[in-house]
């Protein structure tokens, strides 16, 4: 029996999940300029699913990596979702 499959859809899964609540509290606290910080992550994982021998790693290592940089345009849009008051502003960086 081969579960890789599975473990690659649950993980993923798991993975995705998590990050939305990343995204916005990156958003909350530090703005969309933080980007660069998934971007360097999510490249990390990438060059690193390329390097690791075993399959199931090596996937999701690449599932993590595409997160990561699919998190980039999240925050942009999380930031929109915050201009239509969908969530809470920081109060400490109020517009004037």
């Amino acid at each position: 029996m081969n579960f890789s499959g599975i473990v690659t859809a649950v993980v993923s899964f798991l993975i995705i999940g998590l990050f939305h609540p990343v995204v916005i509290r990156a958003e909350y606290y530090f703005t969309r300029r933080c980007w660069p910080v998934f971007f360097a992550a999510g490249t990390a994982c990438l060059i690193a699913s390329v390097f690791l021998e075993r399959e199931i790693f090596s996937v999701l290592a690449g599932v993590l990596g595409c997160t990561l940089l699919w998190c980039i345009q999240e925050l942009k849009d999380q930031e929109e979702r915050v201009k239509k008051g969908w969530f809470p502003e920081n109060p400490a960086r109020r517009r004037k």
